[in-house]
């Protein structure tokens, strides 16, 4: 039972099957799933949706409000990782190429996106505008496993992917904190948040090692480790995502301003690296501890925001697909050429241009952030769901990339 627990965690099936489940319910008994998802958990609550003049916390808030706000803080900790510590992969030379090619990844999808949403006329562009973001996102999970079957573990590609995978997050958080707003602005309340995290940060990590400053047995940031552990954190982020959604940024991004301020080891593996579990520091220690629970409410995420009806296809699904499929593997295809040839920033030893085009197809697996883009750009109707569609028909990038890699002749270098 552990090691089947283990392979559902590892590659996220957990959520995949809470997608299907949505989907054959949503298609059976469309109502009792809206209920379902829709179910009040706490009226005239402190936190929730503004109903009537007041909160009302349902199922789907706590699930895409505040426990995915666990999910962007795992991201957002391997973009730290990859950005601060000095192997990190986001930094120096080694990264530029990829770095080019995650902007080409972003550029051609919402080129496709609006661009095809001019062509069906101003009605359609004027109602599907505003999901420009939806098919920028790259899911690290899938597109690291299907990037695994294509190339072989020990393919360069496959770190190149994942690297690009980790830069389109962070551009996907930036774009989530920019652009979709929960509810009108109130930036006084970013200043609650970035406390939190300033206090956290001098009492929890920087006082102790600066009383402990010429004592090897360090006593004071032993015993902030031992007797509290994670505990500074949580309340930290607890505050930290309650100014987020005071604020009216989305507060699944209220996690963010923490992760920095816990102290990290000073090297970084890769999120899907087995050595990564031997990492002591706190900042892994929370990760490891936080990977079971997340994939449970991946789980619960797929359940209550992939229940469309297939009725719901319509423009933006094509929208979406099109952005993905063609958008992205053309964009990184040119900007990471353009990166490699005349910018003279080159490609890893061992890889080819025209292993570009298979990542592309590969990064074209939009699902779970595309899907939380949907639920956001759009309010719930016909053109969400429509949306939300194509996010999860973005699955057929994976078999469009085995296609390619044969097309291409990509040599698989096991690992």
């Amino acid at each position: 039972m552990h090691r089947v627990w283990n392979f559902l965690t590892n590659y996220s099936l957990l959520l995949i099957i809470g997608a299907l489940i949505a989907l054959v319910w949503a298609n059976i008994d469309y109502d009792s799933y809206h209920h379902f998802v829709e179910f009040k958990i706490w009226d005239h609550a402190p936190i929730g949706h503004l109903h009537d003049g007041h909160r009302t916390l349902t199922l789907h808030y706590l699930v895409n409000d505040i426990l995915m706000a666990l999910f962007f803080a795992i991201a957002a900790k391997e973009v730290w990782e990859a950005v601060i510590l000095k192997n990190g992969s986001l930094r120096g030379k080694k990264a530029a190429t990829p770095l080019v090619a995650t902007l080409g990844g972003m550029v051609g999808p919402i080129s496709i996106y609006l661009g095809l949403a001019l062509l069906f006329g101003s009605d359609t562009y004027n109602a599907v505008a505003n999901g420009w973001a939806i098919p920028t996102a790259t899911d690290i999970a899938f597109s690291y496993l299907v990037g695994r079957i294509v190339f072989g573990a020990g393919h360069p590609a496959v770190r190149f992917l994942l690297l690009l995978a980790i830069a389109d997050d962070a551009a996907g958080l930036i774009i989530l904190a920019v652009f979709y707003p929960s509810g009108d602005l109130a930036p006084v309340w970013l200043l609650f948040s970035a406390g939190a995290a300033i206090a956290v940060f001098i009492l929890a990590n920087w006082l102790p090692r600066f009383l402990d400053r010429g004592n090897q047995a360090r006593p004071n940031s032993t015993w902030v480790r031992t007797r509290l552990h994670y505990l500074p954190y949580l309340i930290a982020a607890c505050l930290s995502w309650y100014g987020f959604m005071r604020s009216g940024l989305h507060p699944a991004l209220g996690l963010l301003p923490i992760v920095p301020t816990i102290p990290h080891a000073d090297r970084a593996f890769g999120i899907f690296a087995e050595a990564e579990k031997y990492l002591t520091d706190l900042l892994n220690q929370i990760e490891h501890a936080l990977k079971g629970p997340v994939e449970i409410v991946l789980f619960f995420f797929g359940l209550l925001n992939a229940g469309v009806q297939f009725s719901s296809i319509g423009d933006a699904t094509w929208l979406v697909l099109a952005g993905l499929i063609v958008g992205k593997p053309v964009g990184i295809l040119l900007f990471g050429w353009v990166a490699a040839g005349p910018l003279r920033l080159g490609l890893p030893q061992g890889m080819r241009t025209v292993d570009l085009v298979v990542i592309g197809c590969v990064a074209a697996i939009g699902f779970t952030v595309s899907l939380f883009v949907a639920s956001v750009a759009f309010a719930p109707g016909d053109i969400q769901d429509a949306a939300k569609m194509g996010a999860l028909f973005s699955f057929v990038a994976a078999f469009i990339s085995i296609i390619a890699g044969v097309v291409f002749r990509v040599e698989k270098q096991p690992g």
